[in-house]
C-alpha cells in the first residue's frame, strides 16, 4: 500500500489538515490507515487525542530509544491509527548526523515491521527540510504537496520540487508526487491565476480537485475532530472526500 509524505517547506499550507482529513477519509473507506505525525508541534497528535506526555511514547523514541514503530501507534475511534509526536523530536536533527543510516531510519523500521501492509501510511511532515522530513520522503513511495491559494506559495512549491529532484539520484527514482491547491477562495481572482500557473508548470500532478478556504475545515482541529466528524455535510467535508477519489483514481492512494 502506499506510502505518503505530507510535505512543504512553506509553513501555513495545510499539511496537518490534509493529514488529518485525508486519513480519516480513508478510514470512512474501512482502508485502516496509519498516520505518522514527524512534527515536532505535534498539531496532528493534540487534534486526534493522542498526545503523549513522555517523548519516549512518541516517535522520538523510535530514533533515540530503540522502541518499534508498533509500540507506538494509538487506536482513534474514528477508526484510524497514529504514532504520535512529541516536542522533543526537535532534537533529532541535532543528534543525527545526514548520513544514509540516520536517513533511512524510517523507512528500515516500516519495512521490518510491514506496517503497510493492506494499509496506507501518511505522514505529515515539519517544514523545516532536515533529518526528519528527509527520513518521511525517503520512506515514501508518494509525496502530496498542499499549497495554499496566496502568491508567496508559486515561490515555496518550486522550493519542494527543486528538492525532490535532488533527491532522486539517492532514491534512484523519481518519486511520484500530486499538489493540491488549499485555502482556495474562488471568488478572487488571484486564487485563480496561482491555481491556472501551477497547473500548467506540473500539468497532470496539479490535482484538480481544489481545497476551498471553509469555516468547518477551520474550526474542526479546534474541536479536535476531523472536518467529517465536525461537519459531514460541509463544503470542506465534500471538497476532502473529492480529493481522496481523485486520488484513488489515479492509483496515488
Amino acid at each position: 500500500m502506499a506510502k505518503i509524505a505530507v510535505f512543504n517547506q512553506k509553513g501555513g499550507v495545510g499539511k496537518t489538515t490534509a493529514t488529518l482529513n485525508l486519513t480519516a477519509a480513508l478510514a470512512r473507506l474501512e482502508r485502516k490507515p496509519l498516520a505518522i505525525d514527524l512534527d515536532p508541534q505535534a498539531h496532528l497528535s493534540a487534534i486526534s487525542g493522542a498526545q503523549v506526555t513522555s517523548s519516549a511514547d512518541s516517535i522520538y523514541g523510535f530514533y533515540t530509544d530503540a522502541r518499534t514503530l508498533s509500540t507506538l501507534i494509538h487506536n482513534i475511534d474514528a477508526g484510524w491509527q497514529i504514532i504520535p509526536s512529541h516536542v522533543e523530536l526537535s532534537k533529532v536533527d541535532a543528534q543525527f548526523g545526514k548520513g544514509p543510516n540516520a536517513l533511512n531510519r524510517l523507512n528500515s523500521g516500516i519495512i521490518k515491521e510491514n506496517l503497510n501492509t493492506g494499509r496506507p501510511i501518511l505522514i505529515d511532515c515539519c517544514p523545516m527540510l532536515g533529518v526528519l522530513s528527509l527520513n518521511a520522503i525517503l520512506a515514501s513511495d508518494r509525496v502530496l504537496v498542499p499549497i495554499s491559494a496566496d502568491y508567496l506559495a508559486l515561490k515555496g512549491v518550486m522550493q519542494v520540487e527543486k528538492t525532490l529532484k535532488a533527491l532522486e539520484h539517492v532514491q534512484k527514482k523519481r518519486v511520484e508526487r500530486r499538489y493540491v491547491m488549499t485555502r482556495f477562495d474562488a471568488r478572487r481572482k488571484m486564487s485563480w491565476e496561482i491555481y491556472r500557473q501551477i497547473s500548467e508548470k506540473f500539468g497532470s500532478e496539479m490535482c484538480e480537485t481544489r481545497i476551498s478556504e471553509n469555516v468547518s475545515v477551520a474550526e474542526s482541529p479546534a474541536c479536535n475532530e476531523d472536518v467529517f466528524t465536525y461537519a459531514p455535510g460541509s463544503r470542506g467535508a465534500q471538497d476532502y472526500h473529492a480529493l481522496l477519489c481523485e486520488l484513488m483514481a489515479c492509483g496515488f492512494v
